[in-house]
């Protein structure tokens, strides 16, 4: 009888420890086995501020990143994730288990995103860049685009704004608020006006915003860096006169089609504050942000007596100058000539 019974507690005993050893390893696959799929839209989860559990299971679900949610559910619950949602953009790997998926969400380590900000044009261009790249709300930015108490601290107005900002490669995270995503960039825009830069600008008469729309008419009129101080010093010569500047960039600007190639009288003669056909002085504002290098060829603009440049007939990118009337108008029908032949209207 005794041996019925130690028999009968070793059969209990061994029944016990397979079902320990079958939930440790039960437990070690929810942990360990890979959980992430092939992802139907790009290994980027996106995780809006304030958003719930739920909502974040829905995104898993919804992009093809989990294939096993009842695992996945099942550790994120034991380890608390459920109350500890930190939003962000976060790059999710093929082949990760539970485990890692849940300490990498848990933990808010986000992928930084490379805000790439180029020659941009209005501030509605700025406004999409952001929204297409970052959470932060473009209806803040765009107040604060306009709001001149705001920008005051940084020396702008509503018509300067842009002036901020600087093309450059700036790095955020995803989830970062409007206000930073301003300061951050506003922040190169402060540390670029260095002492030298600002008194070279002071030595031309012209304050940091003032140089900065002229670099940006400088910028649309070429890309040759080696010309750029001369096209500058035409604008100044004219600006320091009283004379318009007739700045083709800025008829183009005023009327909107920033695809005409050929400057026509409809454009010129189009009222707008920004038109300087028709319009004495500089623009309210620039008319694009300018590179740093357009910047400094203002800032580096040599001494002389330009009134006038025309695109050379060669179509090499480069221009005819001039300091009389004449010879402009000279090398201006050299140049619409050479259009005509090719046929550009």
């Amino acid at each position: 009888m005794a041996k019925k019974k130690k028999q009968s507690k070793n059969k209990w005993g061994k029944l016990l420890l397979g079902l320990g050893v079958a939930g440790i390893l039960y437990v070690a696959y929810l942990f360990l086995v890979p959980n992430t799929g092939s992802f139907a839209q790009g290994d980027y989860l996106y995780i809006r501020t304030g958003a719930s559990y739920e909502q974040v299971k829905e995104q898993l679900k919804a992009h093809g990143f989990v294939r096993d949610m009842k695992s996945f559910d099942l550790i994120s619950r034991n380890v608390d994730y459920p109350n500890k949602v930190r939003a962000g953009r976060y790059k999710i790997a093929k082949g990760m288990n539970n485990y890692e998926l849940v300490r990498l969400l848990r933990s808010g380590k986000q992928a930084p995103v490379r805000l790439v900000v180029k020659k941009l044009r209005t501030k509605k261009d700025l406004l999409q860049l952001v929204a297409k790249n970052l959470e932060a709300d473009t209806a803040t930015l765009a107040y604060m685009l306009a709001d001149n108490t705001f920008l005051g601290q940084y020396g702008l107005d509503s018509n300067t704004a842009m002036c901020a900002i600087m093309p450059d490669t700036y790095e955020f995270f995803w989830n970062t608020s409007a206000e930073k995503v301003f300061g951050k960039i506003a922040k190169e825009y402060v540390a670029f006006w260095t002492a030298e830069r600002k008194a070279k600008a002071a030595a031309l008469g012209l304050s940091p915003q003032q140089v900065i729309t002229i670099a940006a008419i400088v910028e649309e009129e070429t890309n040759k860096n080696d010309e750029k101080p001369l096209v500058a010093s035409v604008y100044i010569n004219r600006y320091k006169i009283g004379m318009k500047l007739q700045a083709d960039p800025t008829a183009r600007y005023a009327y909107g089609d920033f695809m005409i190639k050929r400057i026509t009288g409809l454009q010129t003669s189009f009222a707008h504050p920004y038109n300087t056909y028709k319009q004495a002085g500089l623009p309210p504002g620039p008319i694009c942000t300018p590179s740093s290098k357009s910047i400094d060829a203002v800032l580096q603009a040599p001494s002389n007596k330009l009134l006038y440049f025309c695109a050379k007939e060669d179509f090499s990118g480069y221009h005819n100058f001039s300091s009389s009337l004449a010879e402009h108008n000279a090398n201006a029908r050299k140049y619409h000539k050479a259009l005509d032949a090719r046929g550009i209207k």
